[in-house]
């Protein structure tokens, strides 16, 4: 089963109105492989949606970083599914690790934001991930189960989810996990895919790698047969973007 490489990139808190033009001019003006050969997904915070989505070329998707697990009401500062939806975003992303730790989200809440959202027929990139406690512990494969199986708990079709491994020891610090450390976990990723969900999903799923991609790591990575792209932070803000984006076809050519 060919896997479709997938690109996102993570604007996390970060941009004024002209830096965001700025920023998708220098999309809109880049000579990146086909719609066929890569799925490019940027996601900027949500005052800037209806700009990014209104100037961005068609080719390429935006996605809302986080949504609320449940229909919109009496839930002062959130967003919902709903209205993500009725602005025409088809992608969010759910579990990023600096909610699971500055916002105290359980692996449940996450499972049930995936859920909720996939019932409104949004996209979802879940991101699961260790912190460096964790892997240095040898606790990796059990946490990122675990964080997998909450989700799995409350979805059953899998097609509309994208899984991120972002080692949040490797998130915004500079470290990266090796080529052969990213493979490893997405290979167990996988299995425990196969072994607790089917195995059509464990072929078809996109399993993506996050913690400090930029433009001279991302080809080697891309390399890694289980590396099916990445989620991309502060380089997705810069030009090397676009090498990001370029390096699926690492991909095609293996």
């Amino acid at each position: 089963m060919v896997r479709k490489f997938f690109v996102g990139g993570n604007w996390k808190c970060n941009g004024t109105g002209e830096e965001v033009k700025k920023i998708v001019t220098t999309l809109n003006e880049a000579e990146v492989p086909s719609e066929d050969v890569v799925e490019v997904v940027v996601s900027p915070p949500f005052v800037f949606l209806p700009l990014v989505k209104s100037l961005l070329r068609s080719d390429f998707h935006v996605s809302a970083q986080n949504c609320w697990v449940r229909k919109g009401g009496a839930f002062t500062g959130e967003v919902s599914a709903e209205m993500l939806v009725n602005l025409g975003i088809p992608w969010v992303i759910l579990g990023h690790s600096e909610r699971r730790a500055l916002l105290n989200e359980s692996n449940e809440f996450v499972g049930d934001k995936v859920a909720y959202a996939l019932s409104q027929g949004l996209k979802v990139i879940a991101c699961v991930g260790e912190t460096l406690e964790q892997r240095e512990s040898g606790s990796t494969v059990a946490v990122v189960a675990a964080q997998t199986k909450a989700i799995a708990d409350k979805v059953s079709n899998w097609e509309n989810v994208v899984l991120a491994y972002e080692p949040v020891w490797a998130i915004g610090t500079g470290k990266v996990a090796t080529p052969v450390q990213a493979q490893e976990v997405h290979v167990e990723l996988r299995k425990w895919l196969h072994n607790n969900v089917g195995a059509d999903v464990a072929a078809s799923t996109r399993i993506i790698y996050g913690g400090s991609v930029n433009g001279a790591n991302c080809k080697e990575l891309a390399t890694k047969p289980d590396v099916d792209g990445f989620l991309v932070g502060g380089a997705s803000l810069k030009p090397e973007f676009i090498d990001i984006i370029k390096s699926a076809t690492v991909k095609k050519n293996h």
